[in-house]
């Protein structure tokens, strides 16, 4: 798969703010989908459909410690997204110091 693509499903599984949550918890280290599920007011299987998307963007795995399936962020693949992001700031910084260059010399005049 290239980055266009990856960049495509993991920005994809950004859009949801439950996705995101889950993110966020994993963060804090590996959970099961009934932990991942306990503050959300949707079912598990609804969190498993989520993990899916997750897991097919890259952002989440799934680990086996005896009968449990622990899921992982997978923190490379949200790099890759925020590489692209900053290339973009970096242009958008560089076209704003331009514009104020131009105004200051404008008020000068």
């Amino acid at each position: 798969m290239n980055q266009p693509d990856r960049l495509d499903l993991t920005f994809a599984a950004l859009a949801d703010p439950t996705r995101r949550a889950i993110l966020a918890r994993l963060a804090n280290g590996e959970a099961t989908v009934t932990e991942l599920a306990e503050p959300f007011q949707i079912s598990q299987p609804a969190i498993s459909r989520h993990l899916k998307v997750l897991e097919r963007a890259g952002l989440v795995s799934m680990g086996v410690d005896a009968q449990r399936r622990p899921r992982r962020l997978q923190p490379a693949r949200m790099q890759e997204a925020v590489d692209w992001i900053e290339r973009y700031r970096e242009m958008f910084e560089r076209n704003y110091q331009c514009l104020d260059a131009l105004l200051e010399d404008l008020q000068g005049k």
